[in-house]
């Protein structure tokens, strides 16, 4: 059954040019939410009002975004785009707690955060920010959700034009070192803006991914070459030749910093490459597929199927391992 959901509510919406921050527009306004998108660059969206605001100017958050008007909840799908150092805590932490400041000002009421699920074990710098403004928020006292979601279908869909053209599908170790509950992004942005009506998710930090059971990268792969009617064929790329290339980056990084920004990058790669996206227990010290909640109803194969049928290209940005 649909969660029930509150009066329609004026609200705020960071991160409203990327998919996840689309679709979770798409859902506010289906709900009959009123929706003012905060952009670094003028954006017309259907339905939704934007202002440009730029997010490092406290100023600017207040003088031109909330402009002395109500807003009941702000929703926050705003992420650094590379995950590099500079970037991470400039955006996943400072910007955010910018706007935290603002919104506590203008006496919002929810703040519902897009966060990560890999910050449980943090070793990179986009996972300390996003840790550090998690604790900013609950601290603050303001009603949250702060939701920290498994793999998107984005991610996992880098090799469907390799895979078409009749190569390898590529793998770390033997292809089961990871494994994760892909969802959707309409599936994420239904439950995000659920947050607000749902009182079982107020004040708590949700993980979240899409329907069972968890896929490796190899049953990705398996997934693809069956749609395709091909036999399998995989690549087992060494997980060492990561921890070479972060080496040579890094020491190069010391007299080039764009290197250093690569090296970051490659560690990226490499923690997505060994680490599964799914609950960590930490009494065990194991990845817990059973205490992973899920969501939704779209699967990775309904999403590798539609890709197929459209023939489309997916552009992943800055975070493609392969």
């Amino acid at each position: 059954m649909p969660i029930p959901l509150p009066p329609p509510l004026r609200v705020c919406l960071l991160g409203a040019s990327g998919t996840i921050g689309r679709a979770t527009l798409r859902k506010l306004i289906g709900y009959g939410y009123q929706v003012v998108c905060f952009a670094r660059t003028p954006v017309v969206f259907e339905s939704a009002l934007t202002r440009v605001v730029d997010m490092s100017d406290p100023g600017s958050i207040v003088r031109d975004g909330f402009c002395g008007e109500r807003f009941d909840a702000v929703v926050s799908c705003m992420a650094s785009r590379t995950g590099v150092p500079a970037d991470a805590w400039a955006v996943d932490y400072g910007a955010h707690v910018n706007v935290l400041a603002a919104a506590e000002a203008a006496a919002v009421g929810h703040f519902v955060l897009l966060s990560a699920i890999c910050v449980q074990k943090p070793v990179l710098a986009f996972q300390h920010a996003k840790l550090a403004f998690e604790a900013a928020l609950i601290g603050s006292g303001m009603r949250y959700s702060i939701v920290r979601p498994t793999a998107f279908f984005k991610s996992l869909s880098g090799q469907i034009e390799r895979v078409k053209r009749g190569k390898a599908f590529l793998v770390f170790g033997d292809g089961t070192l990871t494994s994760c509950k892909p969802i959707s992004d309409q599936d994420l942005a239904s439950y995000l803006v659920e947050c607000l009506g749902d009182r079982r998710r107020w004040n708590c930090v949700l993980p979240i991914g899409g329907p069972g059971p968890a896929i490796t990268p190899r049953g990705q792969g398996e997934i693809l070459f069956s749609l395709l009617r091909r036999p399998p064929r995989f690549r087992a790329v060494p997980v060492g030749l990561l921890d070479v290339i972060i080496g040579g980056l890094s020491l190069a990084g010391r007299v080039r910093p764009a290197l250093a920004a690569k090296a970051e990058l490659a560690r990226i790669g490499r923690y997505y490459a060994t680490e599964s996206m799914l609950v960590w227990d930490e009494v065990t010290g194991r990845y817990d597929e059973a205490a992973t909640p899920e969501t939704g109803t779209e699967t990775l194969f309904d999403h590798y199927c539609d890709v197929l049928k459209r023939g489309e290209m997916i552009e992943r940005g800055d975070h493609s391992v392969f």
